[in-house]
């Protein structure tokens, strides 16, 4: 089969998808699939590439690239849309590949692998074109989708669902607007107490989520402004800055992990401004009396009020059998080392303070309590083939679920690969798990039915040949951080070859070694795994493992 793995999109989250193209590319079983790289502009354009595209430090290091640094500044492609032309649009389209069209995606691939986050890629809208143009994806489908980007419908359907009592209150951007910030901060306070966890609904990846935790309206005022993704600059501030700090100012409005992003409308005048050039231009040339105020042309439109979680932090992948069976993952309990630090964006990708333990510290009847409602929520809200349910597990043992996410963040070491290496897949597995099912899911909708139910025939025939046909290979490493990591690297690269079955073995010494389940190979650390090697398996490993045994005999052996 020829898998199009779609990365990038117009999303804040874009650089996540960026990254996990890479890992689909590396991962994807060679012996089943043909990978077809197709990278998705902010502009929406779907460009076919090639793999030299996925080894930058970002999306903007090669589309625009660099010979559009006006100004020292970088940009994604939508600063540039009022300057280039339709031709100069197609010429740097060109210069990274070859722009097709949905309606031809059928020539060059058979599965859309669907690695885009956020509004227009996880609420429904590229699932809808790709049942459209009759091309299965990888996924939920519409219904799932639409609910789980929602952070607002997906709080009261969870609630439906399992009945959990969760404090929450919803500002428009109307009653926000010129409105008395006291009098709103005060309402919410009366609605959810204090602290004040507040949320843009329609993002992923914890992108504007802020938390307000003393009893100041300035503070909650800056939280708001954040989710709504508004921003305010003192006309006497801006007058004082250096060159220097204008230049970098301008440049942290379009990194889209810090910001609001280009482009931006000036609320005062309603002008929109596109590049950070003009973005300076303009306020260095107006005489606005005391403030500007910037709003990106992708503003939320309310913003969510949720009351503070006190509790374990835990995050749980599911999954479906080939009947359409649920199956909760073990729980990952995510443990701050600074209780003041918020589980945000660059918590979750660019800082190391977290760690992570498999399944929740806690007895087993809690963890057992942590699946039931994470699988109950997955079936209720419509989503299938895969999910990651985050929520917390209060002191009094209550399970308290939000923020569904039907495509998961696809790093190697992702929580969902975590999770479902502790039934025995590894990231080539998963992969082809998640194409698998989610065809299976496809052929659910009663679309294209005849067509789908060949695709799928021929690649569980081509599943059960590879398995028959792999040879053993072992991977031998030293308890060394250096050749843990090379060893995880030169298994994985084993596996997504599709012609060998490769086995870890740790070596301690000539007379000590151990042959490693696959889930010790994503650890975070040599450290953890010298840890686990020595404990007896938790029961409730143990116990998942026996309801996931036919995925894992379909797609390991």
């Amino acid at each position: 089969m020829r898998i199009g793995i779609f990365f990038g999109g117009p999303a804040r989250e874009r650089e996540i998808s960026y990254a996990g193209g890479k890992t689909a590319y590396e991962n994807i079983d060679k012996a089943l699939f043909t990978p077809v790289l197709v990278f998705v502009d902010s502009l929406g354009n779907f460009i076919l590439t090639d793999e030299s595209t996925l080894y930058h430090a970002s999306i903007r290091a090669f589309y625009p690239g660099p010979a559009f640094r006006e100004g020292g500044f970088e940009v994604y492609i939508e600063s540039l849309q009022q300057q280039l032309s339709q031709a100069e649009l197609e010429a740097l389209m060109h210069g990274i590949g070859t722009p097709i069209q949905p309606q031809d995606f059928k020539k060059y691939f058979d599965f859309a692998f669907i690695i885009l986050h956020g509004p227009d890629c996880e609420d429904g809208a590229i699932q809808g074109l790709m049942e459209w143009h009759k091309m299965p994806y990888m996924g939920p489908g519409l219904l799932g989708s639409a609910v789980s980007i929602d952070k607002i419908l997906q709080n009261e359907q969870i609630a439906r669902a399992n009945g959990q009592q969760k404090k929450m209150k919803v500002v428009r951007w109307e009653e926000w607007h010129g409105g008395d910030v006291n009098a709103i901060f005060e309402a919410a306070k009366a609605a959810v107490g204090l602290p004040i966890v507040v949320k843009a609904p329609h993002q992923g990846s914890s992108i504007g989520v802020a938390i307000v935790k003393e009893d100041s309206a300035t503070a909650f005022a800056a939280a708001m402004n954040q989710c709504f993704f508004s921003l305010e600059i003192k006309s006497d501030d801006w007058k004082s800055w250096s060159e220097a700090e204008k230049h970098a100012f301008a440049q942290r409005i379009g990194n889209l992990d810090e910001s609001i992003g280009y482009p931006v409308v000036i609320q005062e005048t309603g002008e929109t401004i596109y590049h950070p050039i003009d973005l300076i231009e303009k306020l260095d040339s107006s005489l606005f009396s005391s403030h500007v105020s910037l709003l990106s042309v992708n503003a939320e439109d309310q913003v969510l009020l949720e009351e503070f979680m006190t509790g374990q932090e835990f995050s749980c992948g599911v999954i479906q059998d080939n009947d359409g069976t649920v199956i909760a993952l073990p729980p990952t309990e995510i443990a701050k080392m600074d209780e003041n630090q918020t589980f945000d964006f660059k918590t979750k990708y660019k800082l190391n303070v977290t760690r992570k333990f498999i399944p929740v510290r806690t007895v087993l009847e809690n963890n057992q309590k942590i699946q039931y409602n994470i699988a109950l929520v997955f079936e209720k809200l419509g989503m299938n083939a895969v999910a990651r349910i985050d929520g917390f597990l209060t002191p009094d043992g209550r399970v308290l679920l939000h923020d569904p996410n039907t495509l998961p963040g696809m790093s190697p070491t992702s929580l969902i690969f975590k999770q479902m290496a502790e039934i025995g897949l590894d990231v080539t597995h998963a992969i082809t798990y998640l194409i698998r099912q989610s065809l299976r899911e496809r052929i659910r909708t009663g679309k294209d039915t005849v067509h789908l139910r060949q695709l799928l025939a021929a690649l569980d025939v081509k599943i059960e040949q590879k398995l028959a046909e792999l040879t053993f290979q072992s991977v031998e490493f030293e308890a060394t951080t250096e050749a843990y990591i090379e060893a995880r690297r030169t298994f994985s690269q084993l596996s997504a070859s599709g012609k060998v079955k490769p086995t870890a073995v740790l070596k301690i010494s000539d007379e000590e070694k151990y042959e490693l389940p696959v889930s010790l190979l994503f650890k975070d650390t040599i450290e953890d795994v010298l840890e686990m090697i020595s404990q007896p398996l938790h029961p409730l490993i143990e116990e998942t493992r026996e309801k996931a045994k036919n995925i894992t005999r379909r797609f390991v052996g």
